[in-house]
């Protein structure tokens, strides 16, 4: 892994970096105010190699993400904003429970909404070397919105990653998507009033394709005998292709049919086995992890009073580390199931990689990537 940088170095990089900000149109007093204060922050650079997404099992996330106290508060929030959030989903067609559950997820509904400079995130993130264009991109764009007068530098706060406001936004989705829908003339994020914020998650659900009145996903159980090979999102069905293969609704009663459907394994064979359509690619736009996407879907549903996921969970599995996925995909690879690449991702080329080890092995091919596969692959 690549070492983390020195102040020195930071500094050298911001040398480098102004004339580029330069080219892109920023004005030598923006650039004054805003990186004069700006410092190394090397604990930003360990958050990014250590998203919990990524590094906890589906049951251990969804325990902190779609916890009682969330649920609770979440339902407080509702309640308290009740015609904002019925008059964005009008205005969007977004159900309000998604965006509060954005909101719960992203800020704990507005009382951690981050306390580090954004700017000092951003270009952090852009002199560490794992994804530089792309923050350093980031970067302008937030310096692009504090030369529109729509925040302060100091006021330009938010997560590690540079995510900003109730609804984390990065600057690039700012300009995007986000909206006036106060009428005070800024598109404000940051302050104590969420209805900016909240409109534009909605606006940002909306523009990448939300279907109104559809679900993201329910929980289902599946027949004995299953044929496993035909989970993961690359699998899409009618609902009725579906039913016919004895998929139902865990708690019974008519399956919803919003379009072509998968089915989704998050904890594999052992978990819980949702039916997923289209608007959870809508949500994955905010977030790519599964486990993001599933803790918000599920979540809104507990705001709108459903109940918990049904299923049990395989607790008595751990996740696998860092350097252990890493293997995984380096033992993968070499016996002849390609995963794509050695990065730790677990993402759909490693699932399909172990579903082919799993099949040539006569294990049932739930892709999902354990220390027994490691082991079997060791």
């Amino acid at each position: 892994m690549k070492p983390i940088g020195t102040e020195q170095g930071f500094a050298e990089w911001l040398t480098a970096f102004r004339p580029r900000a330069q080219d892109a149109g920023i004005a030598s007093d923006v650039l004054d105010r805003a990186l004069a204060q700006a410092r190394f922050n090397p604990k930003i650079v360990e958050r990014d190699r250590n998203q919990s997404e990524f590094t906890k099992t589906i049951w251990e996330y969804l325990d902190t993400a779609v916890s009682e106290d969330r649920v609770a508060n979440g339902k407080r929030a509702l309640a308290r904003h009740d015609d904002v959030l019925r008059s964005i989903e009008t205005a969007y067609g977004v159900d309000r429970h998604v965006v509060a559950a954005i909101w719960g997820l992203e800020s704990a509904y507005g009382s951690f909404r981050g306390d580090i400079s954004t700017i000092e995130a951003l270009a952090t993130l852009a002199y560490d070397a794992r994804r530089a264009a792309f923050f350093e991109e980031q970067l302008i764009a937030a310096l692009k919105i504090i030369a529109n007068g729509d925040v302060t530098v100091q006021a330009m706060r938010g997560s590690w990653a540079g995510a900003m406001g109730h609804t984390q936004f990065m600057p690039t989705s700012w300009w995007a998507h986000a909206v006036d829908s106060d009428g005070d003339g800024k598109r404000d994020v940051w302050s104590d009033d969420p209805t900016d914020a909240l409109a534009s998650a909605a606006a940002y659900l909306q523009h990448w394709g939300w279907t109104p009145g559809a679900l993201w996903g329910l929980e289902i159980t599946l027949p004995e005998g299953f044929d496993y090979d035909q989970t993961t999102e690359r699998v899409k069905k009618p609902v009725a292709d579906w039913l016919a293969m004895g998929v139902r609704p865990v708690g019974g009663g008519d399956m919803p049919d919003h379009g072509l459907a998968s089915v989704l394994l998050p904890g594999g064979a052992r978990g819980a086995a949702f039916l997923i359509f289209s608007n959870f690619q809508v949500i994955e736009r905010y977030n790519t992890a599964d486990a993001y996407v599933i803790a918000i879907g599920h979540l809104a549903d507990r705001l709108r009073g459903g109940p918990a996921i049904q299923a049990t969970w395989p607790r008595e599995l751990r996740a696998l580390r860092l350097d252990e996925r890493m293997e995984l995909q380096e033992r993968l690879g070499a016996a002849g199931f390609d995963p794509q690449g050695v990065d730790g991702r677990i993402g759909p080329n490693t699932i399909a990689a172990v579903k082919a080890f799993q099949r040539a092995n006569g294990r049932v091919p739930d892709g999902y990537a354990s220390l027994e596969i490691l082991q079997a692959l060791r």
